[in-house]
C-alpha cells in the first residue's frame, strides 16, 4: 500500500537523509550544501505557503519524498506547483508510486500549470513524465546564486 503523509517535526533527521540520498544521486547535478537541507525543513516547520512536502511510504516502509514549490505564474493564468524533488528509493521503484503520486499531487493541489525539471539522461523519468503528459519547455534557464 502507498501512503503519502505531509512532512512532521519529527521527520527532520528522515528528511536529511533523503534529502542526502537525492542530491547525491544521478538525478542531480551536484551534490548542495547541507545548510540548504535546514533551511528547507525550518521553513516548511514556519509554513506551507510555499513548500510542501510529503514522505513517501510503500507496505509502512519509506520509500522516499516528494518536494513541491508553490507559486503564482503569470504565464499560466495562476497557480503554479513545481515538483521540486521527488525521490524514490531504488528499491521501491517501479511499483507505480511516481505516478500515483503525481495524480495525489493535482487531486489535492489544483494548478494552472505543474512543472518540473529532469535530467534528459534519465530515462526512465522522462518516460514516466512523459507518459503523465508532460512535454520539454523550450525556455533555458539560467541562475545567479549568491
Amino acid at each position: 500500500m502507498i501512503n503519502f503523509r505531509a512532512i512532521e517535526q519529527k521527520d527532520k533527521e528522515l528528511f536529511f537523509e533523503l534529502s542526502e540520498e537525492f542530491y547525491n544521486s544521478p538525478a542531480v547535478l551536484a551534490p548542495i550544501n547541507p545548510e540548504f537541507h535546514t533551511n528547507a525543513f525550518n521553513e516548511l516547520m514556519r509554513s506551507r505557503d510555499y513548500l510542501e512536502c510529503y514522505i513517501i511510504e510503500y507496505d509502512g516502509e519509506t520509500a522516499g519524498f516528494g518536494l513541491l514549490n508553490i507559486c503564482y505564474c503569470h504565464e499560466a493564468g495562476g497557480k503554479m506547483v513545481w515538483f521540486e524533488e521527488l525521490y524514490i528509493r531504488e528499491q521501491f521503484r517501479s511499483h507505480g508510486i511516481g505516478r500515483k503520486f503525481f495524480a495525489f499531487v493535482e487531486q489535492n493541489h489544483p494548478a494552472m500549470r505543474y512543472r518540473l525539471e529532469v535530467e534528459k539522461e534519465n530515462d526512465r523519468a522522462v518516460k514516466l513524465y512523459k507518459s503523465l503528459g508532460y512535454d520539454f519547455l523550450e525556455y533555458d534557464q539560467m541562475i545567479k546564486d549568491k
